[in-house]
């Protein structure tokens, strides 16, 4: 599984981040809760865990708050020393799926990531089909089509049509991008990343009159009708 672990206490985060990969999972360790809402809204993981308590202005509740008004449902595991009733109360009402408080067992912790990711499974079909306004891609047989019309897209052409889509109505960033597409975890300082979108404009924009992808000033694209 991939896991995001936002936490801001070294030892417990080094605690849980050991078990875990020693599990077989894939863990994204950050240690603030801004980092940890930008990685939360941008990326994909079955699982969050998440501290209750954070320093640099964003708390726990407020990473929460802002994926369930986005209708992101990863499952949420609410982790806090503030142990009260009263505290759990507000963790679950934010949209927690679980919340467990400090010190815990690191089996307990497994137990209960088990259980949420396969309540998870169950509970969501999987998806085949992104759409924005008349453009709609098909995940399984890779097939894209605008107003009913068919457009061939290469592979590369594909995935950054699918991470715009997934993304629609988010900037979506030059990092994230190269990171999301590209598998770049670092700037080449190249132009790949608006070559292809001009050839993906080519095929999806211009044909039909009415542009999808938008660039933002100094920020990046947005696909949005």
């Amino acid at each position: 599984m991939r896991i995001l672990l936002v936490e801001d206490d070294h030892t417990v985060r080094n605690f849980i981040a050991k078990g875990l990969s020693e599990a077989g999972h894939f863990v994204e360790q950050v240690d603030n809760g801004k980092d940890g809402l930008a990685l939360a809204t941008s990326e994909r993981f079955e699982i969050v865990i998440l501290d209750r308590m954070l320093p640099g202005g964003v708390d726990g509740l407020h990473i929460l708050e802002t994926l369930r008004r986005q209708g992101n449902l990863t499952p949420v595991l609410l982790l806090s020393a503030l142990s009260d009733v009263d505290e759990k109360v507000a963790g679950l009402k934010a949209g927690a799926d679980d919340y467990i408080g400090k010190p815990f067992s690191f089996n307990e912790l497994q137990a209960r990531i088990d259980a949420l990711v396969r309540r998870n499974r169950n509970e969501i079909q999987p998806q085949t089909r992104l759409t924005v306004g008349d453009l709609e891609i098909d995940l399984l047989s890779r097939g894209v089509k605008r107003a009913g019309q068919r457009i061939d897209l290469q592979p590369r052409e594909f995935r950054l049509l699918e991470f715009l889509m997934r993304h629609a109505g988010q900037v979506v960033t030059r990092t994230m991008l190269l990171e999301g597409v590209w598998d770049y975890h670092f700037d080449p300082q190249t132009n790949v990343i608006d070559v292809h979108v001009s050839r993906l404009r080519q095929k999806i924009d211009k044909p039909f009159g009415r542009p999808l992808v938008h660039t933002i000033r100094n920020a990046g694209y947005m696909l949005q009708e």
